[in-house]
């Protein structure tokens, strides 16, 4: 049901997916707040909803759904607004929702406020996403109170993976311009944040598209020049984009955060090249050998998928063992989804869901045993970690994110929140991570 738009004045929001995704949410935020909204809490009935959707797996359109209806329910007068990847890539569906008032796809997400204003009988705005060549400027999102930023400095994608539906919602890889990257970054610094993650879809083709070109690894370093500044994370990278110019400054510059995440997909040469992934197992065990040697207790990350279309018991043997013999500190397993538009789709030997849920089983349990293993190893060492805002549940502790990617709880003064302080790491639970204040002498 449509709200009389003349006194809305709150907005709440939903967020499925990507920390991409999340950093839409929050550009998308502040535009509508800049135009007089105030927001309030998801659960809280609002003028105006926004869900921000996401289409990578059958399993997030679901979730789509799921929180469409709850947001309908939740506030029944509401304006409901749906945008992200499922509504640009299925607009039909999204429209047919008896619940949605509005379709807006990525490549309009900025118009969201114009558009509320003049809402009437055209009810979807999604324009040709393969036709937009540039990031819209938007205001530098905060996502985290005090603690760590998001900085979007690249959207879209230039590979065509045959599983992937990503390049259908998101378009071609474009750039922010550096100048506009670097004044984000002071500008989020300068607010108090000592953390910022780079992200973007296809984050290592940054530069590539600019004029004159230009690269991550020089986006890097001038980032690194900025005070205050305690760490550049950088979100998933492919291996082909370690060039020798961003593995040095990833090795060596003390503003890099040393934690990586680096897709693999499949441990099988012949699965990744039926994938469409440019890269094959050789190189991909060669560059995180290096990276791991370069770079003590650093943090790995990797994604897998479970059950591709002729995934043989073979090829999903030859993946444990990779995965095993890497250094990797968690693992993100995902179960194979057909995707409407993709290459994969079409194919011919797909797997049943008996085999796919047992494939994502094993390399689950495999992450957990591996993330214990890293976790394990950090007992006795002294790490950095930067004083998250929220705090643990269970003991009421603080929160302190590592360097490598590690949340360890701990006692200490909420002042420390937004701060990088010392903790030294003292024992493993299955669900959490324990520190202790490091002592002086060790600071």
């Amino acid at each position: 049901m449509t709200a009389d738009l003349s006194a809305a004045r709150t907005v709440s929001f939903a967020t499925l997916g990507c920390r991409l995704n999340q950093v839409d949410t929050q550009q998308i935020r502040t535009l509508l707040e800049a135009r007089g909204y105030r927001t309030v809490d998801f659960d809280e009935p609002a003028d105006v909803v926004v869900v921000n959707t996401c289409t990578v797996t059958a399993r997030a359109e679901l979730s789509d759904r799921q929180i469409i209806r709850r947001a309908a329910r939740v506030s029944p007068e509401a304006t409901l607004v749906v945008t992200g990847c499922w509504a640009q890539t299925s607009p039909g569906d999204v429209a047919a929702m008896e619940e949605v008032d509005l379709v807006v796809g990525n490549g309009d997400k900025h118009r969201l406020p114009e558009l509320l204003d003049r809402i009437g009988a055209e009810r979807v705005h999604v324009s040709d996403i393969g036709e937009v060549r540039a990031v819209e400027v938007t205001p530098a999102a905060r996502l985290s109170g005090r603690s760590r930023a998001f900085l979007k400095v690249q959207d879209g994608c230039q590979h065509r993976c045959a599983f992937c539906v990503v390049p259908l919602a998101r378009g071609s890889s474009r750039s922010l311009e550096r100048k506009a990257v670097l004044e984000q970054a002071r500008h989020l610094v300068e607010a108090g944040h000592p953390e910022l993650v780079l992200t973007g879809v296809d984050l290592g083709h940054y530069g590539a598209d600019l004029t004159p070109r230009t690269s991550l690894a020089a986006l890097v370093r001038a980032l690194a020049e900025i005070p205050g500044l305690r760490w550049v994370r950088l979100s998933s990278l492919l291996p082909a984009y370690f060039t020798p110019e961003l593995v040095e400054v990833a090795t060596a510059s003390p503003v890099v955060a040393p934690h990586f995440h680096i897709p693999l997909q499949s441990g099988s040469d012949r699965v990744l090249k039926a994938m469409r992934r440019p890269y094959n197992t050789r190189m991909y065990r060669a560059l995180i050998e290096r990276l791991a040697a370069a770079r003590p207790r650093l943090g790995l990350g990797a994604d897998l998928i479970a059950g591709f279309p002729g995934e043989t018991d073979t090829d999903f043997a030859e993946t444990i063992a990779f995965v095993r013999e890497l250094p990797f500190s968690y693992l993100h397993v995902f179960p194979y989804s057909a995707r409407a538009g993709t290459e994969a789709a079409t194919r011919a030997g797909h797997l049943g869901s008996r085999t796919i849920t047992h494939r994502s089983r094993v390399l689950r349990d495999i992450g957990r045993e591996k993330s214990d293993g890293f976790r394990r190893g950090l007992i006795g060492h002294v790490e950095e970690a930067l004083v998250l805002e929220t705090v643990d549940r269970a003991t009421g502790g603080l929160v302190g994110l590592t360097g490598n990617f590690v949340e360890a709880v701990f006692s200490g003064p909420p002042r420390l929140a937004g701060t990088i302080t010392r903790i030294r790491v003292t024992g493993v639970e299955p669900d959490r991570t324990l520190g202790e204040l490091a002592e002086p002498e060790d600071r």
